[in-house]
């Protein structure tokens, strides 16, 4: 661990073939004024044709020609390199693209050979005789009805069905499209017919799950990496869903002996808010949802909650409290598994009783399905994990006796490594994250801003003891870890989180224009239309100036938004005229008179709005852990979910700008005190005392014991009294302290008021000259 780099900050990029690696090296300079250590870019293998995010990468693996090939990446090296700028790259070992399956070669050789296929093991393919498809690889792209007559033969001699195309098998090239598809070793199955012959990503069909258990899977897919690590390309990685893979574990220790202790590994693993990282995983930390959940519950008043929650209740006819999450998340885990994985839980039940086939396999898939719906984390497997899993599997039992024996079976099975173990895992972290982040995220509209990636809308907000006491846990095991504040997957950027939590602290206005909303608009939705206004007020222009283009990404937004609820649209049966109201009342919320009083909501908080961006900011920044700054939040930004937030970045933005000096200072104070927010550095709560107390976020970083590095902010700042604020004194650590930015001196107290009048967010360092 010594041996490894300690970054400063990483800067995301989102690369696409209209930005690539010589687009990176004109905004390093940029970078290196801000401060950043090192250039963090996502996946650069070469990808699905037109993919906008490189996730769907193709084999064989290789550096993307679009984005520039090696020879740009070798150049984005050196030039970061003169800057001393590191590098790290975004990998992706769960799953390749599949989309065009003949732009896939080990894919299409698998379809073409079947079980023959040099790379049949490279993929997680069920091909037993039960499999739903007679042994055949099932590929669910035919509509509903089942209905063959559209398949052709193209004139390359591909089987074609519509705008999909298949190999076909040598030897079976005569008689009509129909005999000919009947010969191949795939199946092409109704897409909604519960049947697919590969582990995907999650839902997605394009996206076919890779087996890196088997070390010439780890090798195809991994020599590349090893090149670019000799030729010393890169300073480290990031790991795309690690919880995907059979053994996450075993994967971990494998790449670890590649890239070698003096390179840096981040996963993206997305832990619940009762999960610890298994701290036996050779990694720096997580990629940083844990702790964007923690910063964003410390601006969520509590009191505001109580009142979200009638207020919800009111509108929807749903709490939306703890209860109801916990009651609505089983239920959504329980109708995923059985509508979206049934072909999971078909292998996972022949896992667990394959050595004994009098076994009940219906009980034991209700087993399987109680235990998922139940465990609350991505996968259980990881050791500090296990206890979980079987003190869940006893719970289950004595609430239905008549599971007992099945979920005894199921804990025996996965006790020890091997396919139950692991397709549970598998499983489990699948159905997690679509019935939750990507079904029941937009099924419900309390307060939105939690409900995010990582996030727990059940207990939105946090109190001071919690935040502190959780800051000091994460800089004692993890204090390489990545901190997120906004990423290529947040359902809303930082500052329309921030704004939108202010809700927390002005319920009663807020429930003022609910009501002009209300009886001023035709509402096609109540759900629906809740949902949407919270995430209208988080993007709404300071200025009030709504644009015909921020009225389209609005209504981009609120289609995808209710398809992926499912409730009233989804994407494969879509109600236009749904949706068409739905764009209807848009345009009547953005205009007129009730535009003017969400325009007045959004000026009456904007003071508020803009000090606790600029606290969540600096927190991510100085407090424990790797500030990750996603492209263009340096300045405002109002991204809504993917692919809003992919959208280019204006780098020739004023650096006059509140959010970026704030970054450019914290990160000057982190290279003048290295030490104090290194591996070996340690974090400390100062006690306040006063009528705002509770408002008050003040702590110190140490380098070991001493402390060099003081910050003080304010939560709550709408409601946060002048008067109150003066009578508020922070304790600060012994000797004098120095305010970077005013440079006046403070001894062992300073008030709040006094603290924050040159700026929302004091950063002190120890003496009395410079920021050393």
């Amino acid at each position: 661990m010594n041996a490894r780099p300690t970054p400063r900050a990483t800067y995301r990029f989102q690369l696409n073939g209209d930005f690539g690696f010589a687009d990176v090296v004109g905004t390093l300079d940029h970078l290196v004024d801000l401060g950043i250590s090192h250039v963090y870019l996502s996946p650069i293998g070469t990808a699905a044709a037109g993919s906008t995010h490189g996730y769907d990468w193709l084999p064989p693996p290789a550096v993307s020609d679009i984005l520039g090939g090696v020879d740009g990446l070798r150049e984005l090296r050196r030039a970061a390199t003169e800057r001393g700028l590191g590098l790290v790259i975004d990998i992706v070992p769960n799953h390749t693209g599949v989309a065009d399956a003949l732009a896939n070669p080990w894919f299409a050789d698998l379809l073409r050979h079947g079980p023959h296929s040099p790379y049949a093991s490279y993929f997680d393919v069920d091909l037993s005789d039960d499999n739903g498809a007679g042994g055949k690889i099932a590929l669910p792209v035919v509509a509903a009805d089942g209905d063959l007559s559209p398949l052709e033969i193209d004139e390359q001699g591909n089987l074609r069905y519509y705008d999909h195309a298949f190999p076909v098998a040598p030897g079976t090239e005569d008689g009509t499209a129909a005999e000919i598809h009947a010969r191949q070793h795939y199946k092409l199955v109704p897409w909604n017919s519960g049947l697919i012959g590969y582990r995907r990503f999650f839902t997605v069909n394009e996206l076919a799950g890779l087996r890196q258990e088997d070390p010439v899977v780890y090798d195809a897919t991994h020599e590349w990496l090893r090149e670019l690590i000799a030729e010393d390309l890169v300073d480290g990685v990031r790991v795309d869903h690690p919880d995907g893979l059979w053994d996450p574990q075993q994967y971990l220790h494998r790449l670890r002996a590649d890239v070698g202790d003096d390179r840096l590994i981040y996963i993206e693993k997305i832990l619940a808010p009762d999960e610890p990282l298994e701290p036996t995983l050779p990694v720096e930390g997580t990629t940083g949802y844990d702790q964007m959940r923690v910063i964003d519950a410390l601006f969520v008043a509590p009191s505001g909650v109580v009142q979200l929650t009638e207020l919800n209740e009111h509108i929807t006819g749903d709490t939306g409290d703890a209860q109801w999450f916990a009651t609505v998340e089983h239920q959504r885990k329980l109708t995923t598994l059985r509508d979206s994985f049934p072909t999971e839980l078909r292998r996972l039940v022949r896992a667990i009783t394959h050595s004994d086939p009098a076994a009940d396999s219906d009980a034991i898939a209700e087993g399987c399905a109680e235990l998922i719906a139940a465990l609350g984390v991505y996968r259980a497997d990881y050791p500090s994990l296990r206890p979980r899993l079987e003190t869940t599997a006893v719970r289950i039992a004595a609430e239905k006796p008549s599971l007992t024996r099945a979920l005894d079976a199921i804990v025996q099975e996965t006790r020890s490594p091997g396919a139950a173990a692991s397709r549970l895992a598998q499983t489990c972290g699948a159905v997690t994250a679509k019935s939750v982040e990507d079904s029941l995220f937009y099924r419900t509209a309390r307060l939105v801003s939690a409900q995010e990636v990582g996030g727990d809308p059940a207990n939105p907000s946090m109190s001071l003891t919690e935040f502190h006491h959780h800051n000091t846990e994460r800089s004692r095991r993890w204090p390489l870890a990545m901190t997120a504040t906004s990423t290529h997957d947040t359902k809303r950027g930082e500052d329309v989180r921030a704004r939108i939590a202010l809700l927390s602290q002005v319920p009663e206005r807020w429930s003022l224009l609910i009501e002009r909303v209300w009886l001023g608009t035709d509402i096609p939705d109540n759900l629906t239309c809740y949902f949407l206004l919270q995430n209208i007020f988080g993007v709404w222009p300071a200025d009030g100036e709504v644009t015909d283009e921020l009225r389209i990404r609005l209504v981009d937004y609120a289609r995808k938004a209710a398809r992926e609820a499912g409730l009233r649209t989804t994407w494969t049966e879509v109600d236009e005229d749904f949706e068409a109201a739905i764009e209807k009342w848009i345009t009547q919320v953005t205009t007129g008179p009730i535009a003017s009083a969400v325009s007045e909501l959004v000026a009456r908080t904007a003071s508020a709005w803009q000090q606790e961006s600029l606290a969540r900011k600096a927190i991510a920044l100085l407090g424990p852990g790797v500030p990750d700054i996603y492209q263009g939040t340096e300045w405002w930004e109002d991204s809504l979910v993917d692919p809003d937030n992919r959208r280019p970045v204006d780098f020739d933005q004023s650096l006059d700008h509140p959010k970026t000096e704030s970054v450019r200072t914290a990160l000057e104070v982190r290279a003048a005190h290295p030490e104090a927010f290194g591996a070996s550095s340690s974090y400390h709560r100062l006690p306040a005392d006063g009528p705002a107390s509770d408002h008050a976020v003040g702590f110190a970083r140490s380098a070991g014991d001493v402390p060099e590095v003081v910050v003080i902010t304010a939560r709550f700042t709408h409601s946060l009294d002048p008067d109150s604020a003066v009578g508020t004194v922070v304790e600060l650590p012994a000797g004098a302290w120095r305010d970077v930015r005013s440079g006046v001196i403070h001894t062992d107290t300073v008030d709040l008021a006094t603290a924050r009048s040159a700026h929302p967010v004091a950063i002190l360092v120890r003496g009395r000259g410079g920021l050393g």
